[in-house]
């Protein structure tokens, strides 16, 4: 590959369509605007990829897909390792988002990775924060999380993705919500099923209001409503495993 000429976008695309079938030349060429990658150009203008810079194109794809890593992370990481350094590689363990919940000084097994997801914690470290500091145009949405418009405005339409409170960009939620809406279409589950989910949350959220109500300090309120969020999240996710365990499949279609 590293003898073969440099390849136009169109080309790389089709490449790399095989390990990322959404991926788009608009998608490449937003990751280039936001300094992730630098494609020779040729003097009409043209872009040309080396295989590092396939590689590159490669890292990122993984990163984001499989590890729901923002693009600001990415890039750090990236310029990490323009420097000669050696960050965690993004096929490595623990950089999942229900992993990244974890403080960085705790060690994470890869039983707690899988079993225990849990929302975003107060004081979570790295990971925390850079979903705290995440702020998406619609544009920025839908390129970072390969969900088609249409989805996106059908989401939006059952207030199951809404932009933050107050402003017009979209947060790590919204990112998170628009990721699985789209990893679970090839699935076979539609959009508008994420509704039987938000109508669960919604239920759960009146369980923690109707418990904290009770609390005098405003500060105590705040502290048990992030507590018992953390362990709701992982009691849905231990009674969907029960539920799995003690349920007959279904027969095959």
């Amino acid at each position: 590959m590293s003898a073969e000429k440099p390849l136009k976008i169109k080309e790389v695309v089709d490449i790399l369509k095989e390990e990322q079938p959404d991926l788009s030349i608009t998608t490449v060429r937003f990751w280039e605007d936001q300094g992730l990658i630098k494609p020779m150009r040729t003097k009409s203008g043209y872009r040309l990829f080396t295989h590092d810079d396939i590689e590159r194109l490669r890292y990122i794809i993984v990163a984001q897909r499989d590890h729901y890593l923002p693009l600001k992370v990415i890039k750090e990481n990236l310029d990490l390792l323009d420097q000669g350094l050696d960050p965690r590689r993004p096929d490595a363990p623990a950089t999942s988002m229900a992993a990244s919940n974890v403080d960085e000084d705790e060690e994470t097994s890869p039983e707690h990775r899988t079993h225990t997801p849990a929302p975003a914690r107060r004081s979570g470290g790295a990971g925390a924060a850079s979903r705290a500091s995440m702020k998406l145009t619609r544009q920025e949405l839908l390129a970072q999380s390969g969900l088609p418009e249409s989805s996106l405005v059908e989401l939006e339409r059952q207030k199951i993705i809404q932009p933050r409170r107050g402003t017009s960009y979209y947060g790590w939620e919204a990112f998170t919500l628009a990721f699985i809406a789209r990893k679970m279409v090839p699935l076979g589950v539609d959009t508008r099923q994420l509704n039987v989910i938000k109508q669960a949350a919604e239920h759960e959220v009146a369980i923690i209001r109707h418990t904290v109500a009770g609390y005098r300090k405003r500060e105590s309120q705040q502290k048990a409503t992030f507590d018992l969020a953390e362990l709701v999240v992982q009691a849905h996710a231990a009674l969907i495993q029960v539920v799995l365990d003690h349920s007959e499949p279904p027969s095959p279609r």
